[in-house]
């Protein structure tokens, strides 16, 4: 398995860098057009939108990831179009539902749970492009499966040029410091970008299908393999997702009650989740290309029965994530100032830069053990654990953010991860240790 991992990983690396390098300058410049406010406005916005996504998705992207790559591992290619429509009739229908939630909903949301009315036009915006975000997740899990990730990184890549370029055109007709409309213009470009995603991938997936010459086979029991995988994965996500939104949410809340303003609070948050984090989580495109790849290649050694394989792929990967993300923790934080000001034009995330960047060999280790739990066919043990780790940040974002404001945020953060890292190193090493 080690040249078409190398060779994948490699590509989705470089593909990851470059358009983490456009969405970085990005981000610098809409930090200025929108202010941190305005940063912070946005981000609660998508802390719903990831929510909605969740349903919307409903585990089908893993789930067509997994069952594609069953398929290949047992030699039933035939099948993998019977497979494909069926986890896209699954999507479409999640796709719809979210869609036609969160376009109802859009007003007791914004103004009851966000507490901000501000977000209610940015949120109904979102919900037109759920069903294409949804449909987009099967084929891209296809074509990882397939190990033709080239056409998914090119995909992403034209659908982020096009985010950045509609955004800068709505942007234009939104005036400056209206942070209501500035949001919805942003949120205008994320759906319209994701709907021309799908257009794309859609394309490509139907040439695949040409060049490849899939029959039009039926496997065993697709439509009960698909929801064994899909259903359990979605219930889980649903709480996990819904754990993670409910503590963005409670965060300006809580640096309220701590003393800070409303706009001092959306600043805060949006310093440390829109400026500190992206930068934080940049040179993470590696392990993150590695951790979606290495799914079909351990599901495909998994059908074969090659423990061996398994125990020194999961080993290597694991050693060699703890080196790369130790010297990338140690570059962040000895130049965390110089990347804020030349990021940001300002110093302002150097400081969160620097407290968090010890947190970084966990953060992105636990990436590649996540990715390999699901290769394994331990999805549902993997979302467990994060559904527990969600559980904590929530109570901890309730009781200590109203006592020690950005400062109890950052040590909240160190404790989710680290708690997250533990249960899932240690359930992934028991596993490995069931292979003989």
């Amino acid at each position: 398995m080690g040249k078409k991992l190398v060779y994948n990983t490699a590509l989705l690396t470089a593909s990851s860098l470059l358009m983490r390098c456009i969405g970085m300058a990005f981000q610098a410049w809409l930090a200025g057009r929108i202010g941190a406010a305005g940063i912070g406005l946005f981000q609660l916005v998508m802390s719903v939108e990831m929510l909605c996504t969740t349903f919307a998705i409903s585990g089908i992207r893993f789930a067509a990831t997994r069952l594609v790559a069953e398929e290949i591992g047992l030699g039933r290619e035939d099948a993998l179009g019977a497979a494909i429509i069926r986890c896209a009739a699954y999507s479409l229908l999640f796709g719809l539902a979210a869609s036609a939630l969160l376009m109802g909903f859009a007003e007791p949301i914004g103004f009851l749970w966000v507490g901000d009315a501000r977000t209610v036009q940015s949120l109904r915006i979102l919900a037109c492009g759920l069903p294409f975000l949804s449909l987009s997740s099967v084929l891209s899990g296809y074509f990882t499966a397939c190990g033709r990730v080239w056409k998914s990184a090119l995909v992403h890549l034209i659908e982020q040029l096009s985010y950045i370029a509609l955004v800068a055109i709505f942007l234009a007709r939104a005036p400056e410091g209206d942070i209501e409309r500035n949001c919805a213009a942003v949120t205008a470009g994320v759906t319209a970008s994701d709907m021309l995603s799908f257009a794309l991938m859609l394309a490509f997936f139907t040439a695949d299908r040409r060049s490849h010459g899939y029959g039009g086979a039926r496997g065993p029991h697709l439509t009960s393999r698909m929801l064994g995988v899909a259903l359990p994965l979605a219930v889980s996500s649903y709480a996990r997702s819904a754990l993670s939104t409910l503590e963005h949410m409670l965060v300006p809340r809580g640096l309220r009650k701590s003393g800070l303003s409303a706009d001092s609070s959306l600043a805060g948050y949006g310093v440390i989740q829109g400026m500190a984090m992206p930068l934080i989580g940049f040179p993470s495109c590696l392990l993150m290309a590695v951790a979606e790849l290495i799914v079909p290649e351990l599901t495909e050694a998994q059908m074969r029965g090659d423990g061996g394989d398994i125990r020194r792929t999961v080993g290597g990967l694991v050693k060699k994530s703890l080196v790369f993300s130790t010297a990338a923790a140690l570059l962040l934080f000895m130049f965390s100032e110089t990347l804020s000001e030349r990021v940001y034009g300002s110093a302002e995330a150097a400081r969160y830069i620097r407290l968090l960047a010890p947190l970084v060999p966990v953060m992105y280790t636990d990436m590649v053990v996540d990715g390999c739990l699901k290769g394994l066919g331990q999805q549902v043990w993997s979302m467990g654990i994060n559904i527990l780790d969600a559980a904590l940040g929530v109570v901890m974002v309730w009781y200590l953010l109203p006592v020690g404001a950005l400062d109890a945020y950052i040590g909240i953060i160190y404790a989710d991860e680290l708690i997250n890292f533990a249960l899932s190193a240690s359930r992934l090493r028991r596993v490995c240790a069931d292979f003989n």
